[in-house]
């Protein structure tokens, strides 16, 4: 569902992109080519800030938002989701906050008011909040970090835990050009 925000916002999709039926995206978003945006996902922008201005919620090229995905923004402050990059199954990713390109966030995981650096990779059940992960970091399953003297103890992106990354992203634009051949028959 698309619909407007209290602003009177509208997303804008770009034609090349899939948004699944069921997925709900309001006011100031911005989808770009060839993305995918699963089942069940929220991506709303309609909160403003104290002068009633709102940043875009924009979702990079070749990026994918699996099932029940939720991204927000507090108080008018924006997300970007870079180009490449995947939010697996209910994440939660709730601005400000920047995830750059060829990101992964593994299952259940939470970023707020976070930038998450190019090429990294958060696994499963992670916090991120509050701090700068520097590109190509690596964030094991379950870690929860507060601040960026949290991050001394992080690990650079293993070629395994890339490679899986860039798979699973491979993966979700082929199902954007599936679902869109047969969008007429849902």
């Amino acid at each position: 569902m698309i619909r407007r925000n209290p602003s009177g916002h509208l997303p804008v999709v770009h034609d090349s992109a899939f948004v699944d039926p069921t997925a709900i995206l309001c006011g100031k978003v911005i989808v770009e080519e060839n993305v995918f945006i699963g089942p069940y996902a929220v991506i709303r922008a309609d909160e403003v800030d104290e002068n009633g201005e709102m940043e875009a919620i924009i979702i990079g090229a070749n990026s994918n938002i699996q099932d029940g995905v939720v991204i927000h923004c507090k108080a008018g402050g924006g997300v970007t989701i870079g180009r490449g990059s995947s939010i697996a199954h209910r994440s939660i990713v709730h601005g400000p906050c920047t995830v750059g390109d060829n990101v992964f966030i593994g299952f259940n995981s939470v970023l707020f008011n976070c930038v998450v650096g190019a090429g990294s990779v958060v696994r499963h059940n992670s916090v991120v909040e509050g701090c700068e992960v520097p590109p190509g970091f690596y964030i094991p399953s379950t870690a929860n970090i507060h601040s960026n003297e949290e991050l001394a103890g992080i690990e650079r992106v293993t070629p395994d835990a890339s490679g899986f990354s860039e798979s699973v992203a491979h993966a979700n634009n082929e199902l954007v050009k599936g679902y869109k051949r047969i969008r007429n028959e849902f």
